[in-house]
């Protein structure tokens, strides 16, 4: 439903585009949208943007390949032929090893009869822009610094995503999605992976919020940042559901709260079974993070789903692949192993016909039947064109194994 409140519409496109969020975009943009961006934006980034498709993948994802950053409102101001004027910030950071981006903005909107956002003029510091990209003479390898994890590729295509903050039982602070962030964009960019590992450093997986950085704030000041955190989380969570490559994610010691997420999106899950795992929000005053609310009730039901949010029951490994959490439970020692494996197993697959394997799996949650029933047609035939199809059909005819490439 289209609200014509022209400063919701706007706060649900700043939340819409932090979150990557199309469905909704689809929903808030008029279909012949204009996007003005500023002169002497960088690159493409600069062009004007006709129709909601060039405007989402050639202006804002366009901005999403170049930086990890996002546009944070302040003020919303109403003028007087009925254009709404949104003043805020650009922060974040340039990928490829650039710098740090700060830089105003005014964002002029305008509104068609239907509420839906008709034009965007962008004012910003676009010389901030440039500035903050990676100088062009600095070899491309270096990435921006990651401090709460470590990522690496292998041979097999192996993504390895490693939490490293031990200490504090890799709790989830903003630099840590940040880091994420960073991490699962690699993995998204880099067509040579074909399978994505998340496992953790020390006796526990991840313990959810870090309660040290958020307790130590002023209670005004603690919904911004959990805004800002949860947005980016939500994003690089999501990142590592819409990829081709599969994902395993390997649970030693605890898992809590957000932390849980990296759970709900990965398609295979080993966890230690001794592992105590909680939802926790109940303990906090708070309600729910890291796409709990979303997955659990589908999951392990409605019920049992009630019973971890509201009497904050713990559960074991063990009971986590009883419910369908979790794939398999090992002992604490062997859960890497075992997850490395399975990553290995699934990256000599046909990754992109895996992809769409994840992809139908997921969207059957909502999808009705028949919209389903089309769905797996075109996905069908979208396969039937790849390489791995054309390798793997003649192969298993012959009894032989194939080889594949992954597209």
């Amino acid at each position: 439903m289209i609200t014509t409140n022209a400063e919701a519409q706007a706060r649900a496109l700043y939340t819409a585009l932090a979150a990557g969020d199309v469905d909704a975009l689809a929903e808030l943009l008029d279909p012949d949208v204009v996007v003005e961006p500023t002169a002497g934006m960088p690159g493409e980034l600069g062009e004007i943007r006709h129709g909601r498709d060039a405007a989402v993948a050639g202006f804002w994802w366009a901005i999403g390949r170049q930086y990890a950053a996002r546009a944070e409102p302040e003020r919303f101001l109403t003028t007087d032929d009925g254009a709404l004027v949104v003043l805020g910030r650009y922060r974040g950071t340039a990928r490829d090893g650039g710098g740090d981006l700060d830089a105003a903005f005014a964002h002029v909107l305008r509104f068609a009869d239907d509420g839906r956002i008709a034009a965007l003029t962008q004012y910003t510091d676009s010389a901030g822009w440039a500035d903050a990209l990676p100088d062009p003479g600095r070899p491309r390898a270096g990435r921006r610094a990651l401090r709460r994890m470590t990522y690496e590729t292998d041979e097999r295509g192996v993504a390895t995503i490693r939490l490293t903050r031990p200490e504090a039982g890799n709790a989830i602070d903003p630099r840590f999605t940040e880091d994420l962030d960073e991490a699962t964009f690699r993995a998204a960019e880099d067509p040579a992976v074909r399978a994505v590992l998340l496992c953790a450093d020390g006796t526990r997986f991840s313990v959810g919020g870090d309660l040290a950085v958020l307790g130590d704030l002023e209670p005004d000041a603690l919904p911004a940042v959990l805004r800002q955190m949860i947005d980016t989380y939500h994003q690089a969570l999501e990142r590592l559901t819409e990829i081709d490559a599969p994902v395993v994610t390997a649970v030693r010691g605890a898992a809590a709260g957000g932390g849980l997420g990296m759970l709900h999106v990965a398609d295979v899950v080993v966890v230690d079974e001794a592992a105590s795992l909680a939802v926790g929000y109940a303990a906090l005053g708070l309600v729910a993070d890291g796409l709990n609310s979303w997955y659990l009730p589908r999951t392990v039901g409605l019920r049992r789903a009630q019973e971890l949010f509201l009497l904050n029951r713990p559960f074991s490994g063990a009971e986590a692949v009883a419910w369908g959490l979790a794939t398999e439970a090992v002992p604490a020692a062997d859960v890497e192993e075992r997850a490395r494996a399975l990553a290995e197993r699934l990256a000599a697959g046909p990754t992109r016909a895996l992809g769409r394997m994840k992809r139908l799996l997921r969207e059957s949650h909502a999808t009705p039947l028949p919209a389903q029933s089309r769905a797996e047609v075109v996905a069908m035939v979208d396969a039937a064109a790849d390489e791995d199809a054309a390798t793997g059909v003649p192969a298993f005819r012959a009894g032989q194994r194939p080889v594949f490439h992954g597209r």
